[in-house]
């Protein structure tokens, strides 16, 4: 089954581009990813820029709006996302748990079509 997870965190600002901090940070990233490549469960994924960067549009009938911004006002942020294969929701959990991130939220949903699948 095909999973989105989503993370969900207070945005922060991180180490620069550049600096060894940086490096570490995004060594462990790609580890992970490769990892999730290695073992067939990469599908897609990828980190967003800040909240701020946002637009969202709101339709309703006729009725579009478009606002700079994420539509949510709470703290914390979509900040990024994988799209991954696993056998079931505890594997999903599993590979979740996996990522070097602290402070974060996954929420993992299954989903439900993909027109590339």
């Amino acid at each position: 089954m095909d999973y989105l997870i989503m993370n969900h965190t207070v945005e922060v600002d991180g180490p620069a581009p550049g600096t060894p901090e940086f490096q570490e940070l995004m060594g462990r990233w790609m580890a992970y990813n490769q990892m999730l490549i290695d073992n067939g469960h990469w599908i897609g994924g990828g980190s967003l820029t800040p909240s701020a960067a946002a637009t969202s549009v709101a339709k309703s009938g006729d009725s579009v709006k478009v606002t700079d911004g994420p539509f949510a006002e709470t703290k914390e942020q979509i900040a990024g996302y994988y799209i991954i294969k696993a056998d079931d929701l505890d594997e999903a959990i599993r590979l979740a748990r996996a990522m070097p991130a602290d402070d974060v939220v996954f929420e993992i949903r299954p989903i439900a079509f993909r027109p590339d699948a």
